[in-house]
């Protein structure tokens, strides 16, 4: 079964959510207004009590007479402590208001007391006092009885119960029509964002870019990061097709040297110079084939961890003969092979392309751990050293034979180590975090 879009599901929310909320609405309502109602009866049912026990208290001879008992549109009905009939209102005719519940209540135990019942069919609410019991009326010691009817009161109820869910439904039905066209006005770029992925993915150039919605809302940030993203895989794609045309051309220069060389011996024999050529070439052939796999692993290899190294000891590890060691201990973490390949090649790029003595230092600046490897030639210019560890790449004024990896080897390592490598003219330095005390 097909799951349903986010278009729908976000109406159906709407749509569930308001009707929730009436129908909560609903049930609040009434009741509130019932309980409202109710009381503003019962208030209305106490103050006409409390008028005919005054009055009998004070005239009781006027409780039976005709017209008496009138007022409000209430019924009420006096009983004596027998709980037979002394008087009745003329809105009662010729029924008569139950003595069950507050009525008894009233007669017996003395207390007033309020209660729904019915007369007849119709629901009234009850009222029951007692009546003082001094004097010799026939009121005396009995109760007076005052009813309502709540048949207005329910119709109303019921009304209000009629109109809220008509006003859920309405509401529902208008919360689904807005929610369906503020999400296909808020999908819309989403739409065109998937339509041009899709197209992207199905010509395989990265060089295309995703359209841009004119608002600066999350869409527009949605866009900008994938078109970002997609610049990052150009580049990277560019890049690999650089490495790969440039390894193939370095590759090329030892291996038609060396096709050259052997067939100079497959037709004149062997000479000591053409072997000499031979194993030049075969080694400068396999000090690249290293390189490419040292830098392969660089590329494809997680963020280092490793354990505690003193750059101290990778500074002498990497010295050769000659070389100055300046190293003060300073520890990092990392990986301790990968750390003296980066200090090893840098020490291999000033003996190859550097002046005079080689010095080899460590130190601590701050937070950081900083190994340094300096001769005492000119270095690079700006903007020589700004391509410097590019991979591939040879400055012209470059001496001896070099892969062009080197230094884009001790980069890689320096970045995967959280650090950075820098050029200051003769002395190049791999910036580390150091490790905490």
């Amino acid at each position: 079964m097909r799951p349903h879009g986010l278009r729908t599901r976000v109406i159906l929310a709407a749509a569930v959510a308001i009707v929730v909320a009436v129908v909560l609405l609903a049930l609040a309502v009434p009741a509130l207004l019932s309980r409202q109602l109710e009381r503003s009866l019962d208030g209305s049912l106490r103050a006409r009590a409390a008028d005919v026990a005054r009055l009998a208290a004070s005239s009781p001879d006027l409780v039976t007479e005709r017209g008496a008992l009138e007022g409000g549109g209430l019924l009420v009905q006096v009983v004596d402590r027998r709980g037979r009939l002394v008087a009745r209102s003329g809105t009662l005719g010729i029924r008569v208001l139950p003595l069950r519940g507050p009525g008894r209540a009233a007669l017996d135990d003395r207390h007033a007391s309020t209660a729904d019942s019915t007369l007849g069919t119709e629901p009234i609410r009850l009222y029951a006092a007692p009546l003082g019991e001094l004097g010799a009326s026939e009121a005396a010691g009995g109760a007076v009885l005052v009813a309502g009817s709540t048949a207005e009161t329910q119709a109303t109820l019921a009304d209000t119960r009629r109109l809220l869910l008509l006003v859920a439904l309405l509401a529902a039905g208008l919360g689904a029509a807005l929610a369906a066209a503020l999400t296909r006005t808020a999908l819309l770029p989403l739409s065109r964002l998937s339509s041009g992925a899709r197209d992207i993915a199905a010509t395989g150039d990265a060089a295309r870019r995703l359209p841009t919605p004119p608002a600066t809302d999350e869409v527009g940030e949605l866009a900008a990061t994938l078109n970002a993203m997609l610049a990052s895989l150009e580049r990277a794609r560019e890049a690999e097709r650089r490495f790969v045309g440039d390894a193939s051309h370095e590759l090329r220069t030892p291996l038609t040297a060396l096709r050259g060389n052997i067939s100079y011996l497959a037709r004149h024999g062997a000479d000591d110079a053409v072997l000499a050529d031979l194993e030049a070439d075969a080694a400068r052939l396999s000090e690249l084939l290293d390189d490419l796999l040292a830098l392969a692993r660089e590329d494809a290899a997680a963020p280092a961890r490793g354990e505690p190294v003193d750059l101290a000891e990778v500074a002498r590890a990497a010295a050769d003969h000659g070389s100055g060691v300046d190293a003060r201990p300073v520890v990092v973490r990392g990986e301790r092979a990968a750390l003296e390949r980066a200090a090893g090649n840098l020490v291999r790029n000033a003996r190859r392309h550097g002046r005079g003595t080689v010095t080899i230092s460590t130190r601590r600046e701050a937070d950081r751990a900083l190994l340094t490897v300096a001769d005492e030639g000119p270095g690079l210019p700006p903007e020589e050293a700004e391509r410097a560890f590019e991979r591939f790449w040879r400055g012209p004024s470059a001496r001896g034979e070099g892969s062009g990896l080197g230094l884009a080897i001790v980069r890689a390592i320096a970045e995967r180590h959280g650090g950075r490598v820098r050029v200051d003219g003769a002395a190049f330095t791999i910036d580390l975090p150091a490790a905490s005390e």
